[in-house]
């Protein structure tokens, strides 16, 4: 099991979730971090997921082409797509309000 802490418009959203869990996965089946995830397509072409790693983004694999496409240099400031995460270890991030 794997714990995901999610900041978002100033609240902080703890959870237990399992291992290779997508977080827009969950919230499109009403399950953490549903209601407060925003995101829409869940494929990687509108970035409203966009979410920025606070704690662990070593253990992520290496941004695909449509992260790279969607968030270009936003990448670099730590910033991902959720909905193309599939989680294996801990993780903190926040989504900006």
């Amino acid at each position: 099991m794997l714990t995901i802490v999610f900041h978002k418009a100033g609240q902080i959203f703890t959870d237990v979730v399992q291992e290779n869990s997508n977080l827009v996965v969950r919230a499109g089946i009403k399950q953490f971090p549903y209601p407060n995830l925003t995101y829409e397509c869940g494929m990687g072409k509108c970035a409203k997921c966009a979410c920025r790693i606070i704690a662990g983004a070593e253990n992520l694999p290496v941004a695909n082409w449509k992260e790279k496409k969607q968030l270009g240099e936003r990448l670099t400031q730590g910033y991902r797509l959720a909905c193309q995460l599939w989680l294996t270890h801990d993780i903190e991030l926040s989504q900006d309000a």
